[in-house]
């Protein structure tokens, strides 16, 4: 078949998509449409059908706080070993970052070792007033919201096994002293899928957590931000929860859970 004749069966709207998701992955970063139109030469409002098709589709991400788009969920599921070797922190820097820009409040990544919490992934918030958290940072499980909440993946046995202690090392006032008591709050945690709470480190300061979840359906980590105030005010708890709810979904789905 002619060169000319294969031109004529292609489908026009089919070939502008593609190569709008062929130019933000050339690039590894987001853009902006006016900068997507003029890289891949079609006309505005053809193009701006184009990427508002993809995005409803879930293969482009709006980010709703720059305006700028990036490759969305659809397209990595199209490539599951690709989903399946992505860092946790590869996907949720940007995340965190878009996060932290929403809320105002400094955002964070953090895993588990042994019966630490480690962050792996940190934004200031610019008006940030506790800055002594930082990429590295190991804190106690049993001490922090985020500790409880990366406890909540784990079986009674696995929870006994890592503190077999019925008496916690009861450092911060307020934190559980006991086993049991922490298996409790955890439990609590792991019903209703997220925590908000005060810091036993730093008073003054609530987190509120969730959780994030792979491809195999277990937790890789948690996703939290640091709300300058003692207690979440009831007018912003629900803002907020959303707002980290929704990140954590991101990172999840970017790892291929669900």
């Amino acid at each position: 078949m002619r060169r000319k004749e294969k031109e004529q069966r292609l489908i026009p709207a089919l070939e502008r998509g593609l190569m709008i998701l062929m130019e933000l992955n050339r690039h590894h970063r987001e853009m902006s449409f006016s900068e997507l139109v003029k890289r891949v030469g079609y006309p505005q409002a053809t193009s701006h059908r184009a990427v508002q098709t993809l995005e409803h589709m879930g293969f482009l991400r709006h980010n709703p706080v720059t305006g700028l788009y990036s490759l969305g969920v659809n397209v990595l599921r199209l490539g599951f070993e690709y989903v399946a070797s992505l860092d946790v922190v590869q996907v949720g820097q940007p995340v965190i970052e878009s996060l932290c820009d929403q809320t105002g409040c400094s955002s964070h990544i953090a895993i588990r070792d042994g019966r630490d919490a480690v962050y792996v992934a940190r934004v200031g918030a610019s008006n940030a007033t506790i800055r002594r958290v930082s990429v590295g940072t190991r804190l106690p499980l049993h001490c922090t919201s985020l500790g409880r909440m990366l406890l909540a993946d784990l079986s009674r046995k696995e929870f006994e096994t890592l503190y077999p202690s019925g008496h916690l090392l009861n450092k911060e006032p307020g934190s559980p002293a006991s086993r049991d008591d922490l298996w409790n709050l955890v439990q609590e945690d792991r019903q209703r899928g997220y925590v908000i709470a005060d810091s036993y480190y730093h008073f003054g300061i609530s987190s509120v957590v969730y959780p994030l979840y792979n491809y195999d359906g277990s937790m890789e980590g948690v996703i939290s931000i640091m709300v300058p105030v003692h207690e979440v005010p009831p007018e912003r708890r629900d803002q907020l929860k959303g707002q980290v709810a929704e990140a954590a979904a991101t990172i999840s789905a970017m790892l291929g859970y669900g």
